[in-house]
């Protein structure tokens, strides 16, 4: 049997060299699509993939700077420095001499700092470089404005199942290794894979390998034990550039959101000591304080901003202490997604049956004209009223049931508004 020992893993040998090989991410690669139409004319042009882990940015990449004949140039954001990129772009300004175009893509762009991204800015104003970006977090918070703006983004979605058993079935039939082997996946093997992959066809891929490097024989039949064993054995060393980082980040989230502190705080210090960015823990426990804690408690969404704005100006190792007293606080905080479930409805509403027209009554009429066209007639302003509140129809008028969206629960802070929404509109809380 050939030994492993030296070759790369399983995702990297079997890794696409063509757009054509490519499978997936039908949204960005069709016949009419910009990077297709960019490579039949051979026009490259500066770009950030932004989407998953696992989804296919680097090969991407990869495959466009072969398709578009260009130098290509890589470092990863998360072990390179300034002085990396002042070397990689003397060396792009050589090849410019040369009249030959460079291709420079950077893995996880979000983890450079400002002073970084900025050595990347003017390269890529004089066409020294065409910057390839990849980031799994939004550009928009993690990319400086000047760099941003000179770039397209490109957005890649998870995986779909039907395209990660096509990968599989690649994997077995082409890699080295496999293809000389018999390796049988039942349809319910191959399922598990694919659903616990999350849209991550590298995860997939390297559970895959796991699982088989189990057995020396040569046929080889998958069992779910060969899956679970495989699924269990994670690395011990947090990677922030690895699966486990983001499984860290889940455990982490939902330590939080099962109300127990102890477990957040230990995923927080794994994270911690792997060196995370506080920034990058403290926007998810900003989305959590609205998602998981709500109305139960206002101030929680409130604490945990001022957390990310605290973190981002003092930096580590201080902010441990604050992502410490957060983390805790959100843990202990009672909680409810009413809210959340609220908006969700409310859009899900909206995108089944449309909008409709807003009423005269709750129209504004700053002009004249407007008020004689019945803009705001028979508004009642709840402020004149006793207890400020006037039995109103907020709906268009068409709207002959009104659709309930929001349902509090009787946590925390929202077992008050509970009670004065079921007081106010009997007929419906």
């Amino acid at each position: 049997m050939t030994k492993t020992t030296n070759l790369p893993p399983l995702a990297e040998r079997i890794r696409p060299r063509s757009i054509n090989e490519f499978i997936g991410q039908s949204g960005i690669i069709h016949d009419q699509s910009l990077l297709l139409q960019s490579i039949r004319r051979k026009t490259p042009f500066s770009l950030i993939f932004w989407g998953p882990p696992g989804t296919g940015k680097t090969t991407l990449a990869r495959i466009l700077s072969t398709e578009y004949g260009s130098e290509y140039l890589e470092l990863s954001a998360v072990s390179s420095g300034v002085a990396d990129i002042r070397k990689s772009l003397a060396k792009a300004s050589e090849y410019k001499k040369m009249d030959k175009q460079t291709i420079l893509f950077i893995d996880e762009i979000h983890r450079f700092s400002k002073s970084q991204q900025d050595a990347l800015l003017h390269a890529v104003e004089d066409g020294t470089i065409i910057l390839f970006g990849a980031t799994t977090e939004n550009p928009s918070f993690e990319v400086i404005a000047p760099l941003l703006s000179r770039c397209r983004v490109i957005k890649l979605l998870a995986f779909e199942e039907s395209d990660l058993k096509r990968i599989l079935q690649r994997a077995l039939e082409t890699d080295i290794l496999f293809s000389s082997r018999k390796i049988i996946l039942s349809e319910k093997i191959s399922n598990m894979l694919t659903q616990t992959s999350g849209g991550d066809a590298r995860k997939m891929l390297n559970t895959l390998e796991l699982a088989i490097s189990f057995h020396d024989e040569n046929e080889v039949n998958l069992t779910e034990n060969d899956l679970s064993e495989a699924l269990q054995q994670k690395h011990v060393i947090y990677d922030r550039a690895g699966d486990y980082h983001y499984d860290i980040i889940s455990a982490f989230i939902k330590s939080v959101r099962g109300s127990d502190p102890d477990a957040a705080l230990y995923w927080l210090a794994i994270m911690l000591e792997g060196g995370e960015k506080p920034e990058f823990i403290s926007r998810r426990l900003i989305i959590l304080a609205s998602e998981d804690i709500g109305n139960a408690d206002p101030y929680a969404v409130m604490l945990a901003n001022s957390c990310f704005q605290s973190v981002h100006t003092i930096g580590m190792p201080e902010s441990a202490i604050i992502l410490g007293q957060l983390t805790t606080y959100l843990a202990g905080a009672p909680k409810s997604n009413a809210a959340y479930k609220g908006i969700k409805a409310a859009q899900g509403y909206i995108q089944e049956n449309g909008a409709e027209s807003v009423p005269l009554h709750l129209r504004n009429s700053p002009t004249k004209l407007m008020k004689n066209m019945g803009y705001g007639k028979n508004y009642h302003y709840p402020h004149d009223q006793d207890n400020h509140f006037v039995n109103e129809n907020y709906f268009p008028d068409k709207l002959n049931k009104k659709p309930s969206f929001y349902i509090p629960s009787d946590q925390g802070r929202e077992k008050f508004l509970r009670d004065r929404l079921r007081y106010l509109w009997k007929d419906r809380f």
